[in-house]
Order: structure tokens, then sequence, then C-alpha cells
């Protein structure tokens, strides 16, 4: 019996489980123009094994990918990788108010399989300033974590959408109009730049009842579009429960004085959890605050820690 045969019998007598593992990719490579192995990322996302337990990386090479990206839950490990945020864009237009889109359906990326990561990606909508709700990137996965990205567009640009997840956002971009960052998860931004464009909110969080960390802003920096923002909340809450904390934050001067807003809700009051500990910058001035929001003590700030905030039956530290 030859060689060639002797190895072909012996790759029959291996489970199709261990042939799957040897051919399962480990890296994918995506460029517009063709010289990848796919032209879209959509493309590559679904080439990428069900459940995977290894992480697949999808290299995007430097171009603007117009699609409606969507990392279905069985897609899990997955990470996403650009050569740099600035040349590297995933970005469509839709936005509330047109052929039966909402603000869960207007997003430009979804992402909802597990241990998802990006980095140095650009997720953008573009459907203008006067659009109305219009997502660029939302998230329901757990454990999705997020390096020198950008989000940008206007309003309800990132979309952290289902309680009991985690997301963290490390040396990231976000910058929008009204309500441009809210949801229900836990999310830590890390050392990010948070750029209003208009007189409105930040952050409008719909925290659950229960759940003992919505958004922490970590060593972050509020800057704003000057000739449009001059008067900013803090946030405003999309549910009673909202938790929202900055802490070692500078806040630019448009940070309006009072920080925080109820949505018209007075009832709000007594259920929001918004707090600071140590903000600086023109807009941090905490004698000025609501009655109703909290400065943290020394020791209630070291409460914030990555291991603390992401506890849950399943630990998950990020890397930082």
């Amino acid at each position: 019996m030859t060689c060639s045969r002797i190895l072909v019998l012996l790759l029959c007598l291996l489970p199709a489980t261990t042939l799957r593992a040897q051919t399962t990719p480990t890296e994918l490579t995506v460029a517009a123009d063709g010289s990848g192995q796919y032209r879209t990322v959509q493309a590559a996302v679904d080439a990428v094994p069900n459940q995977s337990q290894t992480v697949v990386t999808i290299h995007v090479r430097p171009g603007t990918y117009k699609e409606k990206l969507v990392v279905p839950t069985l897609k899990t490990h997955i990470r996403l990788l650009g050569d740099e945020a600035l040349t590297t864009t995933i970005t469509y237009d839709d936005h509330s108010g047109t052929n039966g889109i909402d603000t869960y359906s207007s997003h430009s990326v979804l992402v909802q399989g597990h241990d998802f990561t990006a980095e140095n990606i650009t997720f953008a909508n573009t459907a203008g300033f006067t659009a109305g709700q219009a997502v660029a990137l939302h998230v329901e996965a757990d454990r999705a974590a997020f390096y020198n990205c950008r989000m940008v567009g206007d309003q309800d640009v990132l979309f952290l959408a289902a309680g009991g997840t985690r997301q963290y956002f490390r040396n990231c971009y976000i910058e929008g109009t009204t309500d441009f960052i809210f949801g229900a998860s836990t999310a830590v931004f890390d050392h990010c730049i948070i750029r209003s464009k208009k007189n409105s909110h930040i952050t409008a969080a719909s925290t659950p009842a229960g759940q003992a960390y919505g958004f922490v802003f970590l060593d972050c920096k509020l800057v704003a579009d000057t000739a449009q923002a001059t008067n900013v909340s803090l946030g405003r809450p999309w549910r009673p429960q909202a938790k929202v904390a900055y802490l070692n934050t500078d806040m630019g001067g448009h940070i309006r004085p009072e920080g925080w807003d109820n949505w018209k809700k007075p009832e709000n009051e007594k259920t929001a959890y918004y707090t600071e500990y140590r903000s600086t910058g023109p807009g941090a001035q905490p004698e000025k605050r609501v009655a109703w929001a909290h400065q943290l003590t020394r020791k209630e700030a070291k409460q914030y820690t990555l291991k603390k905030i992401f506890a849950s039956q399943q630990p998950w530290t990020p890397v930082r």
C-alpha cells in the first residue's frame, strides 16, 4: 500500500469534528477592492463557524463598507480588526420613520454574538442631523469589547440594548446629538472622548431594577461642537432605575451646571442613581448639581473597578 493511500485511510478514521477543527479558519480578510477573501464584512462574518470557541479575526482593510452588518447570536468569538479607525468605516443610513424602521432596527451594525471584539473600526450612521433615531452600533452581546474605535452619527448613536450584558470601550471616540449613548447594559467607557454636537443629553440609560451598574465613565473627556452645544446634560433616565457614573472625567464648559435631567418626570429623581467622582474642567461644578445627584466618597469610588463592575456568575475582565 502506498503512503498516499495510507494517509487517506488515516484521515477517514478521524472523527468529523477533528477534521472540522483542523480546517476552521482563524483569520479572514475583507477588502472592498477584491484583494481579500471577501468584499463585504457580512460575507466574512457568515463564513465564521457557528459557536466558535476560538477567536476568529476578520481583518478589515481600509475602506468604507456601506452595509447593514449583523453578527448573529451563533457567531461567537469574532474579532473585527481594522488598520486605523479613521480609514476603516462600516456605515449605513437607516433611521426611524422610514420604510418601517424604528430605533431597534435603524442600526448600521448589530452585534448579538457573545465575546465580540472590535479594534480600529469606525461605526457610522449617516442619516443626518435631522433624521431622528439613527443607530450606528447596536450591541446585545455579552462580553463585547471595543478598542480605538469610533461611533459617529447624530441621535441615538450607540445602543447598548440588553440588561445583564457587559461591554467595554477603551480609547474610543463617540459623538452624537441626543441620547447618543443609551440602553440597559452595564458598560464601561475607559479613557474615551465623548463629543456632543448640540444642546441635549449625552446618556439615556434604561438600567433594569436590581442591576448594580449601568454606564460608567472612567478618565474620559467630554468635549463639544462649541457652535452648537453650549448646554448639555450628563444624562436623563430613559427608565426610572437608570444608573450613570462619571469618575475622574474632564468636562468641558458645555456641561450645564445642574448636570442632570429628570426627563420631565420628577418621580425619576427618587429612583435614578446619577453620580460623579472628582470631575474636572469648567463643566465640573459639584456645588451646582441637582440635589438628587450624588458625589461619591473615596470609599464608594473604590467600588468602580472592572472586576466589580463586570462581576457576575461568569466573571469577565477585559484587557485594559
